[in-house]
């Protein structure tokens, strides 16, 4: 009689226990802010300047909160700039990328190969 309370209560206790565990969320590597709708608004073909307004304003969040932006983040921003002809700030957020993700150091290289002066 024991074992069938057992059988019926343990997938309970186990549900109950993944469900703990998902509710805790553990401190994040990285702050997105809105980089991923931003990435999806370029795809969409939103205006680059709104698009820089809003990864600016990101960025100014994340580096007042002590976090780092993701991957990627600094060389989507370094193409916007390039694309509307701001070949400074694209070349400094490009070395920002490179910096930070040194796995991305070949793509960066390349960049700056082609928008440095």
């Amino acid at each position: 009689m024991k074992m069938h309370r057992v059988r019926r209560v343990f997938p309970a206790l186990v549900f109950v226990a993944c469900l703990s565990g998902c509710a805790s969320s553990p401190e994040t590597l990285y702050a997105w802010g809105s980089y991923e709708s931003q990435v999806y608004a370029h795809l969409q073909g939103e205006s680059r300047e709104a698009q820089i307004e809003a990864l600016e304003r990101d960025q100014e969040k994340i580096e007042a909160s002590g976090k780092t932006a993701p991957p990627g983040f600094y060389a989507h921003l370094g193409m916007l700039y390039a694309e509307t002809g701001n070949d400074a700030k694209a070349v400094a957020c490009f070395e920002t990328e490179k910096t930070r993700f040194p796995e991305a150091a070949a793509y960066m290289n390349f960049l700056l190969k082609k928008y440095e002066k």
